[in-house]
């Protein structure tokens, strides 16, 4: 009987713990691309390389805007120094490696992240963690480009990887 985890699973764990290598302190994301059950590349979200990291730093944050669902105009703050882990996975990853490979990631890629996976050659887009101001017009994207799109659900990190998740 095999007791292992599945291959799912053991991708999702990796990217989880690509993510404790992450320099950003409000959120923790990491990725890992594979195909043919081979690791391809991870990633994490963080400062560009040889740049003071928010972690040395603290965050460069940009104040902006949000409508949220009942038409209520609320402020937000974002960081614009961090690179997400899907856009650092694209940069260090081979154009050849990507086609038709599968990236997972903790968390549901942002809208542009989904644009960048979507030129990629990216087959298979699996993820942790919800983003919901993002996952109606992501979903449609990559129907749109017959890229697979799937939530693990039912998936538990690692135990003692701790990553940060602030909203």
């Amino acid at each position: 009987m095999d007791t292992r985890k599945s291959w799912d699973e053991y991708f999702m764990d990796l990217a989880y713990m690509a993510a404790t290598r992450a320099t950003c302190p409000r959120r923790h994301v990491g990725a890992v691309l594979t195909r043919n059950r081979k690791v391809l590349g991870t990633a994490y979200n963080g400062s560009p390389s040889g740049v003071d990291s928010c972690l040395d730093v603290g965050c460069m944050l940009h104040n902006y805007y949000e409508t949220d669902e009942n038409g209520v105009i609320q402020e937000k703050q974002k960081c614009i120094r961090t690179i997400h882990a899907e856009q650092n996975l694209l940069l260090f990853t081979d154009q050849e490696d990507r086609q038709g490979a599968t990236i997972y990631v903790t968390d549901q890629p942002c809208w542009t992240c989904a644009n960048l996976i979507a030129n990629s050659g990216i087959a298979e887009v699996v993820y942790h963690r919800a983003y919901a101001k993002d996952y109606e017009k992501v979903a449609r994207l990559f129907i749109q480009k017959d890229i697979e799109f799937r939530q693990m659900r039912e998936y538990t990190p690692p135990t003692g990887v701790k990553v940060e998740f602030v909203d």
